[in-house]
């Protein structure tokens, strides 16, 4: 069922509720990267343009009591909106009563506030994120519709976004438009050949994701840490490497139903501890017993090329080896080239570390979409219904 969008909406001196993803990272009080703001600003620009009176909200961290409020406050994120916007945001430090009301009352056209971190909810009984139905009700109170723009929250029913849904006419913002378009289309209705790259260090982490793509796509490549529980599976020595034991039988189940679907590394980068201090070695056929597979090898970023030849649809999730040490990051830094060097594919990486990967070694803008919500991403691949996103009207 297709979602309304912000743009089928009228928004001319309406007040416009928006739940955008402002959960961004903060030391010291001062935001250390603000790509999250700057994803939301087609969204809030529209609604500005078109008129609509703006009350913005959004988590930031957990809160869970009174001394987690320190350093949580959205007051540097509504600083740094109004510094990106060139207009004045408003920012109100409360999550309810006469000052938030009487501030969004005065609120002209073209005007923007933003309230305290919906979380702040949570120091008495959860109520944010335990979907509070009064909360909820509450919030919806505030305005005359409300534009979901957080697909970072997506998979989680929260009164901010669900509670507020379930009481007003609602639609998705660009970010969550653009989320459903190319995730969505990439699970439900891909271009193929259709080649999905699963990393990082858990099989527990992503066992629905594999069984889900495991029947949508051609191939599915595998690296990172938890190409060893498979590699056990197999019968593969792997050392010292990361391995899940209660998982072994479950790899052997996905190899068995997967056949030649599923490819596995044929060699590995390896050392003695888990440092990048010490000397690496590359071995083919499994990982000698006083050493532990750290990256995916030489041979296999070729092995991943040649698969990759050809593709239309390719999803990435997840990291190909330890790439925050410099040794080991060789395999995820191929990955990436050789995404970015692709013709005429739609190229998607879900979130997370691999995002974080495209972003540092500069390749973020080779992509067709990087998805702004690990968690989220990860439980859309899976093929779940998201809360967060069911809750939005129809059109």
């Amino acid at each position: 069922m297709a979602k309304k969008v912000v743009t089928d909406l009228d928004l001319k001196d309406k007040v416009v509720l928006e739940r955008a993803d402002f959960n961004v990272p903060m030391k010291d009080g001062q935001i250390t990267n603000d790509n999250r703001i700057q994803a939301a600003l087609p969204t809030i620009q529209y609604i500005l343009e078109q008129g609509g009176k703006l009350v913005l909200f959004s988590h930031l961290g957990k809160v869970k009591t009174e001394e987690d409020k320190e350093g949580k406050s959205l007051r540097p994120v509504a600083e740094r909106l109004s510094e990106l916007l060139g207009k004045d945001v408003k920012f109100i430090p409360e999550t309810r009563g006469k000052e938030l009301e009487d501030a969004i009352a005065a609120l002209k056209s073209g005007e923007v506030l933003m309230f305290e971190n919906t979380r702040f909810e949570d120091i008495d009984g959860k109520k944010e994120s335990k979907n509070d139905p009064e909360l909820g009700k509450y919030w919806a109170s505030l305005g005359d519709v409300f534009v979901n723009d957080a697909f970072g929250t997506a998979h989680r029913s929260h009164a901010s976004n669900v509670g507020v849904a379930a009481n007003l006419e609602s639609a998705a913002g660009f970010l969550m438009e653009k989320e459903i378009k190319f995730i969505g289309e990439a699970v439900d209705n891909p271009k193929r050949p259709f080649v999905a790259i699963l990393g990082g260090a858990k099989v527990s982490d992503k066992i629905g994701v594999i069984e889900n793509l495991l029947e949508k796509a051609d191939k599915v490549l595998i690296g990172g840490g938890m190409a060893y529980t498979f590699y056990a599976a197999k019968g593969i020595s792997i050392g010292k490497s990361l391995l899940e034991e209660d998982k072994v039988d479950l790899a052997k189940s996905l190899l068995e139903k997967a056949g030649d679907k599923l490819v596995l590394p044929v060699d590995n980068v390896t050392a003695k501890e888990f440092s990048n201090d010490v000397p690496t070695e590359v071995h083919e056929n499994g990982v000698p017993e006083d050493q532990m597979g750290l990256d995916i090898g030489p041979k296999t970023i070729e092995q991943f090329k040649k698969e990759l030849d050809g593709a239309k649809t390719v999803v990435w999730n997840g990291p190909m080896g330890v790439f925050e040490m410099s040794n080991f990051a060789k395999g995820t830094i191929g990955v990436c080239k050789a995404l970015a060097e692709l013709d005429d594919a739609i190229t998607i990486i879900g979130g997370g570390d691999s995002a974080a990967a495209a972003q540092q070694l500069g390749y973020a803008d080779k992509f067709t979409h990087i998805s702004t919500g690990g968690g989220a991403s990860l439980e859309y691949l899976e093929g779940k219904e998201l809360p967060g996103l069911a809750a939005i009207s129809n059109k």
